[in-house]
């Protein structure tokens, strides 16, 4: 059972407050019905006295339609789990795509106004939901107790439109999908519109950034011709696994990219340091650069990437020469 279901299964039960356009008795019912109700409501599933009492919760504005024939208590009506749970018990092959979907898997921090949903049918009228006329392959749809969302390799390849490369940064980053997960949701949904960026920016994805930043660097690098970098790259120092952002291992030379949230998280900032000094004190030589450096001195940037390559490979041959005598 993942989040979203463990709160569907064991959410609060409504509040239900009397309106003052609903008598003592008939508040009662009401609040018994809304007990007895789960976080969402489907009309076709309840009895005939269960609808009369719908129909009264909904004339007090203690529920909201949310769907067609699906409604909601107030209350909890503008909660993303509740209207993506809606989504299901409107219609069971209806699929959540975009930035709802993304939050429901990889990425739980990104702002959500509208609920995107595709479905090959006539889309009905809603303030909460966007409509797409759609086939998805079902190879690429995730479906839960809760609710049906698109793949995160397909969510991913969704949002190059409105966020180009963050997403497919946050789920590489994530690790929800591969590069190569990616790339079969591209070749599993041809012709569609916009199809050209997708493949642009999966190609600018091949060194799999982990973030804008680290997609800028590997740009530089490439049009810098600089070679022998591996990009996220694992190692274990004093029994702790660290991921740099461009190492050059056969040099131990690794290259930081300070981005945005090491701007906004005082927390990142701190544990780089520590991470920095537990790389230095293995024989790593660290580079430091920031989204503002990346952006306004690349030659900045790739000068001193080279110059410290350059230092360190005529280190590593005085070594050599002074093995050999």
């Amino acid at each position: 059972m993942d989040r979203w279901e463990a709160w569907l299964s064991t959410g609060p039960t409504p509040r239900v407050t009397e309106s003052p356009r609903v008598a003592h008795g008939q508040g009662v019912r009401l609040h018994r019905f809304l007990e007895s109700s789960e976080s969402v409501i489907r009309r076709s599933s309840l009895t005939d006295a269960d609808q009369r009492s719908l129909q009264s919760a909904l004339a007090a504005g203690l529920v909201v339609r949310l769907l067609p024939g699906v409604y909601a208590p107030a209350e909890f009506a503008d909660r993303l789990e509740v209207r993506a749970y809606a989504v299901k018990q409107w219609h069971a092959d209806a699929v959540i795509t975009g930035r709802a979907a993304a939050r429901l898997t990889f990425w739980p921090t990104l702002p959500v106004t509208l609920i995107d949903v595709a479905r090959r049918a006539h889309p009905p009228r809603s303030t909460a939901y966007r409509f797409h006329q759609r086939a998805i392959a079902s190879a690429f749809i995730v479906d839960t107790k809760a609710f049906c969302v698109t793949a995160p390799a397909l969510t991913a390849i969704d949002l190059v439109d409105e966020l180009e490369g963050d997403a497919i940064d946050t789920c590489l980053r994530s690790r929800a999908a591969r590069l190569e997960d990616l790339w079969a949701a591209f070749a599993a949904h041809p012709s569609r519109p916009g199809n050209s960026d997708r493949r642009r920016m999966l190609l600018d994805s091949r060194d799999q950034p982990w973030s804008a930043a680290e997609r800028l660097a590997h740009r530089l690098l490439h049009a810098a011709h600089i070679t022998g970098w591996i990009s996220n790259f694992r190692v274990v120092v004093r029994g702790a696994g660290y991921f740099i952002d461009i190492a050059f291992p056969a040099m131990r030379l690794a290259v930081e990219i300070d981005g945005r949230l090491h701007e906004d998280d005082l927390s990142v900032f701190e544990n780089d340091r520590y991470r920095q000094n537990r790389l230095v004190a293995e024989g790593w030589t660290v580079l430091r650069f920031t989204w503002a450096m990346l952006v306004t001195q690349p030659d900045y940037v790739i000068g001193m990437i080279r110059s410290e390559l350059t230092r360190l490979r005529r280190a590593a041959r005085g070594q050599d020469r002074g093995f050999r005598c």
